[in-house]
């Protein structure tokens, strides 16, 4: 199969292009070129267009241009939406949208863990705060842009599924979401606990999500479809830095702090523990296990990886948030 990956070049587009690749596919990637290309050491098998998707030349630079899928991971407006079917209409076997669990938590009163029923519904107000605006804004084009592919299926067959995925972990995340964990862990300090850490989570780790479009791509079964993606497993915030000490050899010493606390004493709970944002989806994935067989890996296992890639290519910078370390040792003295 030729496939066409638009964006992503920065971490989930490389695990796909790599999978896709070892299953015997073509890969053509779409972007600005904005951005140092990952693929150079693969040319010829990955090949490369360059051209802003917001642009009118997107239709020109895809002109006579025929592939039989194309994941999507850098739509986030309708607009965005609009653009690519216009492109890519009559051209492609089947468009894949990487969306986000997002689109459940801009909802009123949805379930949790939600399903890929629960996505209509009431909507939250748009939010005055200027970090709630953007997380819900990002929620709201998001939804935009699948109701824009729900319609075009509807209307006229247009062959699009839609993937929902929450928080994405693996080895050299640029988010660096682990890395303040593990620094952390490492220096012997005292980990604080932003509110007790016992939120329940599901992530989902990069390579699953590359092995589930791998197999995905072209099954006409999932047309005008959305599927949750995400681990089975529930876990919280402690268990979590429980796991990640014992894969490094630590013994953790876990200081549970209020939000409230740590903001009078000029810490960011975000700065201090990352899974301490809020705006964390919880999904259900049991439509893509029923329908898709879709089986993800174990915590334990995933994680493993990810800390042994950290440990044999440790960073050269501390995360975000790292450098008021110091601050955080003194709030626990």
């Amino acid at each position: 199969m030729d496939v066409l990956l638009i964006g992503g070049t920065r971490f989930l587009g490389p695990l796909v292009a790599m999978r896709l690749l070892a299953a015997g596919h073509r890969v053509t990637v779409l972007n600005r070129g904005t951005r140092p290309d990952p693929f150079g050491a693969f040319q010829p098998w990955i090949s490369g267009l360059v051209a802003d998707r917001r642009s009118p030349g997107l239709a020109s630079v895809l002109d006579g241009r025929r592939f039989d899928a194309v994941v999507d991971f850098a739509a986030y407006e309708s607009t965005d939406v609009d653009g690519a079917v216009r492109a890519l209409r009559g051209q492609i076997g089947h468009y894949l949208l990487i969306s986000t669990g997002q689109v459940y938590l801009v909802r009123e009163g949805c379930r949790v863990p939600a399903r890929e029923a629960d996505y209509d519904g009431p909507l939250l107000p748009r939010p005055t705060e200027p970090h709630e605006l953007g997380q819900w804004e990002y929620g709201i084009g998001k939804r935009a842009c699948e109701d824009r592919l729900s319609e075009a299926w509807e209307k006229e067959r247009f062959p699009a599924t839609r993937l929902r995925i929450p928080v994405v972990l693996g080895e050299r995340d640029y988010n660096r979401r682990l890395d303040g964990y593990l620094f952390r862990l490492l220096d012997g300090g005292p980990i604080l606990v932003p509110d007790g850490g016992r939120v329940p989570m599901r992530p989902v780790y990069g390579g699953e999500v590359a092995r589930a479009v791998t197999a995905i791509v072209g099954r006409a079964d999932t047309f005008g479809e959305a599927f949750n993606l995400c681990q089975g497993e529930t876990l919280t915030l402690r268990e979590l830095l429980g796991i990640l000490a014992e894969l490094v050899g630590a013994t953790p010493r876990l200081v549970d702090v209020s939000s409230a606390t740590l903001q009078s004493a000029g810490l960011a709970p975000s700065g201090v523990s990352h899974f301490s944002r809020g705006w964390m989806s919880f999904l259900d994935p049991a439509k893509a296990t029923g329908t898709l067989d879709f089986h993800h890996l174990p915590v334990r296992d995933y994680l493993a990886r990810i800390v042994a890639s950290f440990l044999a290519y440790p960073p050269a910078e501390p995360p975000p948030g790292y450098a008021e370390r110091a601050r955080e040792r003194q709030l626990v003295e």
